[in-house]
């Protein structure tokens, strides 16, 4: 009868964690981040219950271990490789307390995205810089050009194009990007169509598009972390890789204050994962932040922003972590099933990493 007990209580304790959490207890310090990466959360917490970092580094901490382990292959080197074949990084620290944010976007032949931001959030008076230039910068700051291509990341690319480039991000050029890997030139009144056979049944040559790529946890993600110290100093930031198959140049929403992440240690933070180049375009962590300002609970703000993106694109894909400053924490996500993230919170024996979920709102049938 005892071995019942126990099993009886260990499979409600399963329940509590894996069914969608409509309450959370409020405890500091606070770690919390997007998926189900349990190793960085860990890191995090550890370096400010154990270590006692800042917060920013334990952002930091926390960050850099999804890098180096290649998180679902989504975040650090080796993933996501654009249409040339080239892995970059994209990584952001916001400072809820002096409000200072430090990132880079397109970040080239440089393994560690999330301590290059600290340098730009630390040692200049900038927010964002890019491309070579911010590798130019990593340099200075001490950091080794290497290669973020790996066998995995050259294999990807090559399957794409085996596939003729399929899916990718085109659309009004020409020759037809869904069925062709380019060059592209953007269709005009007087372009001629050489080839009519990539051209549309209906012949509507305005709109010459690829096949749809498709956003998820495993070819579009992003670790989005907030850590929350026992002072209550509040830090959010990210990293990633980026889109699979991207038009070189391409930044989505993780290095963009407002949209991958904010903070503001008078009231809480946010940080986002999904489609970024929709999400971009409503600065979901920041109506989330501002939710919890106006004093919805975490998982309404979350809820709030998403539904913001949904009314104009119905069929987007994206999660969210919200939390109050004062440890009170949620989720919401959309076009997913469910959306795991990982908590670890307080500095007693129940600070152990948990990895929740939360039960999305779909997307149109």
């Amino acid at each position: 009868m005892e071995l019942v007990d126990k099993v009886a209580k260990a499979v409600v304790i399963v329940l509590l964690v894996t069914l969608q959490a409509d309450y959370s207890r409020q405890a500091l310090p606070l770690v919390i981040n997007t998926w189900n990466f349990s190793n960085a959360t860990l890191r995090a917490h550890q370096s400010l219950t154990v270590g006692e970092f800042s917060a920013v580094d334990a952002l930091v901490e926390g960050c850099s271990v999804c890098e180096r382990e290649q998180c679902d292959g989504t975040v650090g080197y080796g993933g996501s490789p654009d249409e040339s074949g080239e892995s970059t990084l994209d990584a952001m620290i916001m400072d809820g307390t002096t409000m200072n944010v430090g990132a880079v976007a397109a970040l080239r032949e440089i393994k560690h995205a999330v301590a290059v931001a600290k340098h730009v959030l630390e040692n200049t008076k900038h927010t964002l810089l890019v491309g070579s230039q911010a590798t130019d910068f990593a340099v200075m700051m001490g950091f080794q050009r290497e290669t973020l291509q790996t066998d995995r990341s050259k294999e990807m690319w090559e399957q794409w194009k085996i596939n003729h480039c399929q899916p990718n991000f085109w659309t009004n050029v020409i020759p037809s990007p869904s069925m062709s890997c380019g060059p592209y030139e953007p269709i005009s009144e007087n372009t001629i169509i050489e080839d009519w056979s990539l051209v549309p049944e209906n012949g509507d040559t305005q709109k010459l598009e690829s096949s749809e790529p498709e956003f998820g946890r495993y070819n579009h993600d992003t670790i989005g972390m907030i850590v929350i110290d026992s002072n209550g100093h509040v830090v959010a930031g990210t990293s990633t890789n980026g889109a699979r198959n991207k038009i070189p140049g391409r930044v989505g929403d993780s290095p963009i204050a407002g949209s991958g992440a904010y903070a503001d240690s008078t009231v809480g933070a946010a940080a986002a994962t999904g489609d970024g180049d929709i999400m971009m375009r409503f600065m979901p962590s920041l109506l989330a932040v501002e939710g919890l300002r106006q004093g919805l609970n975490p998982m309404l703000a979350g809820e709030a922003a998403l539904a913001r993106i949904a009314k104009h694109y119905p069929d987007f894909v994206g999660g969210i972590v919200v939390a109050t400053k004062d440890g009170e924490y949620g989720a919401a996500c959309h076009g997913l099933t469910q959306f795991p993230y990982s908590v670890a919170q307080g500095t007693g024996p129940e600070s152990q990493v948990v990895v929740k979920t939360v039960n999305c709102r779909k997307k149109r049938n």
